[in-house]
């Protein structure tokens, strides 16, 4: 996997947490964050498929057709 820089700023009582659990576990702070973001971003996508759910459910989403979908792109199935 390719790895990508990214300058972050924190809070300094959350920066010294991480480095105080990252000391703990043994583990680099990079590797906490990246777990921390990717449990994070499993909690996003519920809380946006619930938001989809609910735009349906009260008209603000329209949900087409496959059938209809392939059509107006001209792909036969």
């Amino acid at each position: 996997m390719a790895i990508t820089k990214k300058l972050i700023s924190m809070d300094e009582t959350l920066a010294d947490e991480l480095s105080t659990v990252s000391k703990l576990l043994g583990i680099t702070q990079r590797e906490i964050v990246e777990k921390a973001l990717d449990f994070y971003f499993d909690y996003l996508d519920v809380a946006i498929a619930e938001k989809i759910s609910k735009d349906i459910k009260e008209g603000r989403m329209k949900v087409y057709e496959a059938e209809e979908v392939f059509r107006e792109l001209g792909i036969d199935v």
